[in-house]
């Protein structure tokens, strides 16, 4: 064992280094046999590997989607024009943890440049489109909260129907990708339309009456004035200690206020943070101040590591649980393995922990078969409400699966981006094509917490939905969070 654990520390290091290009470029063209080689490779690896590729999506089909893309390969590309189909493909795929990013050269160049973009970010849900604020900071015009209703008389419905295509989420929801394209509209708007010098927007204004303007590209301006003469000579910058505890906050928080008898909970992540350790600290402030109400915060929460979220799950479950039913690949020995970043200590992994069974497919049996019970005297009995949205993915969507009809909790917000039936996971390593350099992420595992449900291909449905709205977002209030406290008072009995 300890050789294979020294293998494996090995591969986890060569793994981490970035390889260089000497002479790489971000905005030089690829020749189209590179491309194509690049292309079909990928599909060879999918086909080979990928537990779910046909899930939803037919065989057919993904060839016919494959052909389309091979066809836009007939010219020289850019990398990012080049990861763009390639991200087109396997979006249809409609695997949420199978996305494409560029290049690590990619990635590492452009983190250092500002570019001409679309100058505003704008909340997306259903056909809305709802301004969150402009990089042009003299628009007095387009103010936060103001309805957009087209840019450049394209409606908002075609508008994002063409930003879609470039991200990958579960099944057939789309409030991931909503979620993605309010995060960052400019880039993907940039994905999808040209950039040029100015923009007609039509919106609405505050009597909601239909108006139009023009807005300017955003053009960033470069410093060349030298370093500022006036700058604060004395500035306390934060000390090691701040630092840390700044860290933690970003991965989890909790406030409670005994006078509102409520808890608040905030979890962007299931990895890092002292998961553990924290889970037991609040659960023991709540038990011990009688705190009634507690909000679980899960709309940043993407996801991590199944053994945290299980861990959280035995504070609020009133009843034992499995994370799944389901937990199979379609092979322990990972074809391509070359061109694969992390192969090798996910298929060590896989050669101990998986065992065929009489459906051809290679089980991750001690997952399947695992019962987690509640922790006996640290379990949370009082009211719990589970907020979450589109970014509410993989073991975040595992937890709300676990509660969701459970007596005492209510989940409240919109649908999740993970699905409910289930998804693709566990050991998900990176694709790195040879000649581009362009990753793809590869999920090996599928899981499926309850094989006898239904599968629409569809998130968690929110017990009480709350969708955004341009007033909230104008006035920057959390809609989602008032009606908790809502509910909380109409539970009150008098």
């Amino acid at each position: 064992m300890k050789f294979i654990y020294t293998i494996i520390l090995l591969s986890l290091c060569c793994s981490c280094a970035v390889s260089h290009r000497a002479d790489y470029h971000f905005n030089a063209k690829l020749p189209p046999q590179k491309m194509q080689e690049d292309a079909v490779l990928l599909k060879k690896i999918l086909e080979a590997n990928h537990p779910s590729l046909y899930w939803y999506t037919p065989a057919d089909s993904l060839d016919y989607y494959f052909s389309i893309t091979m066809g836009k390969l007939q010219d020289s590309l850019t990398e990012l024009q080049f990861k763009n189909n390639i991200a087109w493909f396997v979006s249809k795929i409609r695997c949420g943890h199978t996305s494409v990013t560029p290049s690590k050269e990619f990635i590492e160049t452009v983190s250092h440049l500002r570019s001409k973009q679309f100058p505003l970010y704008l909340k997306a849900w259903g056909d809305s489109l709802v301004v969150l604020g402009s990089l042009n900071a003299a628009d007095s015009v387009l103010t936060r909260g103001t309805v957009i209703t087209a840019i450049d008389s394209i409606a908002n419905r075609n508008l994002l129907d063409s930003m879609f295509q470039f991200i990958s989420t579960d099944g057939y929801g789309d409030n991931f990708k909503n979620q993605v394209i309010s995060g960052n509209f400019p880039l993907y708007y940039g994905f999808a339309y040209p950039i040029k010098d100015s923009f007609l927007i039509e919106f609405r204004d505050a009597q909601g009456l239909p108006v139009k303007t023009y807005v300017q590209l955003f053009v960033p301006v470069t410093d060349t004035t030298g370093p500022r003469q006036n700058s604060p000579k004395n500035v306390q910058l934060p000390g090691r200690k701040q630092i840390k505890q700044n860290k933690l906050l970003s991965k989890r928080s909790f406030t409670y206020d005994t006078s509102s008898q409520l808890g608040y909970m905030r979890l962007p992540g299931f990895s890092g943070g002292h998961l553990r350790q924290f889970f037991k600290e609040t659960f023991a402030t709540l038990q011990k101040d009688k705190i009634p109400n507690l909000v679980i915060d899960l709309r940043e929460n993407t996801g991590g590591r199944i053994s945290l979220s299980s861990n959280l799950t035995r504070y609020v479950k009133t009843s034992t649980f499995r994370v799944a039913d389901t937990a199979a690949a379609v092979t322990r020995s990972i074809k391509y393995a070359k061109y694969i970043r992390g192969a090798l200590p996910y298929q060590l992994a896989m050669l101990f922990t998986s065992h065929e069974k009489n459906d051809g497919k290679y089980h991750f049996t001690a997952l399947e078969k695992y019962v987690y019970h509640p922790y006996a005297n640290r379990r949370y009995n009082g009211n719990i409400y589970v907020l979450q949205g589109g970014y509410t993915f993989s073991a975040a969507a595992m937890f709300v699966i676990a509660l969701k009809g459970q007596q005492n909790v209510k989940i409240i917000g919109e649908e999740t981006g993970g699905s409910e039936y289930g998804t693709s996971a566990i050991h998900i390593p990176t694709i790195v094509l040879p000649n581009s350099g362009v990753q793809i992420s590869l999920p090996l595992y599928r899981i499926v917490p309850n094989r006898t449900q239904e599968q629409t291909g569809r998130g968690i449905q929110p017990d009480v939905p709350v969708m955004p709205s341009s007033y909230y977002i104008k006035h920057g209030v959390d809609h989602k969070m008032e009606v908790v406290k809502q509910l909380i008072q109409q539970s009150i009995k008098p």
